[in-house]
């Protein structure tokens, strides 16, 4: 091998090495062709079978193709690749660089301040300190607590619910303490007992969900709000599977994870907020913080979807359940029932 066709080879290796390691992937194969756009989404984790973070692919995939532009995802392991991801978006200078979740709020505070001129997206959570810069998109993730607390109040034999949830903060109190408020509006006198993993990797404890459930059902809980991250909800929903009681899930639909025993889930439509939050920032408007709820279609549950009868959801053969928890999400949408903010409070 010449000399020159070595050093082409080793700059091809690392080429491709660099591109692992940050973990991207351009989705667009008619990339070149584009002359739309450049979008980059970043996630917390990798993609793999996370439904919510397949749907933000799916909305950064969606924007590039209507604004003929190009997309490429850049999926992060850890707190370190995280701000690695980041700084390497920013380099490539995009149109939007799409963040999605709390754990990028001081990257992506750092990274705006240092450029300005760079617009970011950044959704499920928004920075301390507002930017001109920076548009953020949060979700209203009580509103579906509370209707998921609905139907479990509808559908509890023992008129006790619970909740596990990963950590005891005012942001994911939001699946908790209104999953309690609707169970109650629904039947009153059923009452809630919330229990926190903690420690010290909650979003990744499926045994102590597991054990924090059984511990619900033994206090006579037959219906258990399922906060505890993807991996976490699988721990609730092995326990509900053993001890024959029933549990909810969250982001996504999550009723095929364990047919049965999942009766819904507060789905959070990350398609929905990336489109929309990309179509402002294209259209000139930055620096603002939107909220969806149901209102605005960002926060459901799969059991009031046009495709529930296949979701493999419990509730889905009520239909008498699902008509009044509609009728309650009717009411939230009109104004009629404001469902207090744990956050905020």
């Amino acid at each position: 091998m010449s000399p020159r066709t070595l050093l082409r080879a080793v700059m091809a290796v690392s080429a491709v090495t660099l591109l692992a390691a940050c973990n991207a992937s351009a989705k667009d194969p008619a990339a070149q062709n584009a002359a739309g756009p450049a979008l980059v989404l970043i996630t917390p984790s990798p993609v793999g079978v996370n439904d919510f973070l397949k749907l933000a692919v799916q909305g950064i995939e969606d924007s590039a193709k209507k604004h003929n532009g190009t997309q490429k995802v850049y999926q992060s392991t850890d707190p370190a690749s995280i701000q690695q991801n980041l700084a390497a978006a920013v380099r490539e200078k995009p149109a939007v660089i799409v963040a999605v979740g709390f754990n990028f709020a001081d990257a992506i505070a750092a990274e705006a301040e240092r450029n300005p001129e760079q617009k970011f997206l950044f959704v499920d959570s928004c920075t301390t300190k507002p930017f001109p810069n920076v548009t953020c998109a949060v979700f209203r993730e009580h509103e579906g607590s509370y209707l998921a607390g609905a139907e479990a109040g509808l559908l509890s034999k023992s008129g006790k619910v619970g909740a596990v949830v990963v950590l005891d903060t005012p942001q994911f109190r939001r699946y908790s303490i209104p999953f309690g408020q609707g169970a109650e509006k629904a039947k009153p006198g059923t009452t809630l007992a919330p229990l926190f993993i903690g420690g010290a990797n909650p979003f990744n404890d499926p045994a102590r969900a597991k054990a924090l459930a059984t511990t619900l059902a033994g206090q006579g809980v037959d219906h258990v709000m399922g906060a505890a991250s993807a991996a976490g909800n699988l721990g609730v929903f092995e326990a509900a599977k053993q001890g024959k009681f029933f549990a909810f899930g969250v982001d996504a639909n999550q009723c095929p994870a364990s047919p049965g025993q999942v009766v819904d889930n507060v789905i959070k439509r990350t398609n929905v907020v990336v489109g929309d939050g990309v179509e402002a920032i294209l259209g000139g408007k930055t620096g603002e913080t939107k909220s969806y709820g149901v209102k605005e279609k960002g926060i459901s549950l799969t059991g009031l979807e046009p495709d529930a009868a296949t979701s493999q959801c419990v509730v889905a053969s009520r239909p008498d359940v699902l008509a009044k928890v509609g009728e309650l999400r009717d009411q939230i949408i009109s104004g009629a029932i404001v469902v207090d903010d744990p956050a905020k409070s």
